[in-house]
């Protein structure tokens, strides 16, 4: 792929503060400028796809279209091993919660101690490794799109450490580290992170030489 982005806006496909703050951040040092589908009141895509792929460039493509702007949408999530790459594209959705007073919501702690749970089933000498992947998707309106795919390695704690970061990360430690994604300064993490090796493939093409 050659396209390269403009000195247009970009869409960023989330209404997730906690990815948007990731992103952003990432993308700082390219003078973007960026604004959340949640900022321009664009629905959430339903993500029907069966992979992280799937899912990213459904949501990449609907901002895309809707805003009428390149967009870029993250999609990302825990795979252990032991649980046969679970919960994978549901990382989410293991986070549901049941409705109260009307609002849907979710628990990220229910999720870690699910995942828990489950590796407790297996026995004391369960493998723990994990990893974290990462798919990027840029689109723009007339269809034309991109992908860049990151992992991180590491393998899951207990009981949660930390309370930066989002989603799983008190539970992640990555290899060759001593503190969990929640325990990180963000700027070690995203020097790490599944996300940050997907940007560093969509850097290199769309900033490189």
């Amino acid at each position: 792929m050659s396209r390269k982005l403009g000195s247009e806006r970009l869409v960023i496909a989330t209404h997730n503060a906690g990815k948007l703050r990731e992103i952003s951040a990432l993308l700082a040092p390219y003078g973007l400028q960026c604004v959340s589908a949640g900022e321009l009141g664009l629905p959430e895509p339903d993500e029907t796809g069966t992979s992280f792929v799937e899912n990213a460039l459904i949501k990449a493509r609907a901002a895309a279209e809707a805003a009428n702007l390149p967009a870029l949408a993250d999609d990302s999530g825990l795979s252990v091993h032991a649980l046969g790459g679970r919960p994978g594209v549901y990382t989410a959705d293991w986070a549901e919660r049941q409705w109260f007073e009307g609002e849907p919501g979710r628990d990220w702690y229910l999720a870690m101690g699910k995942v828990e749970g489950l590796l407790c089933e297996l026995g004391p000498d369960t493998d723990r490794a994990a990893q974290f992947n990462c798919v990027l998707a840029l689109a723009w309106p007339d269809g034309e799109s991109a992908v860049f795919e990151g992992i991180v390695h590491g393998a899951l704690v207990w009981p949660p450490r930390g309370h930066r970061g989002f989603g799983y990360d008190p539970v992640f430690l990555p290899n060759g580290r001593d503190e969990t994604f929640g325990e990180m300064d963000p700027e070690a993490k995203h020097a790490i992170s599944h996300r940050a090796d997907a940007f560093a493939k969509l850097v290199a093409e769309q900033f490189g030489g």
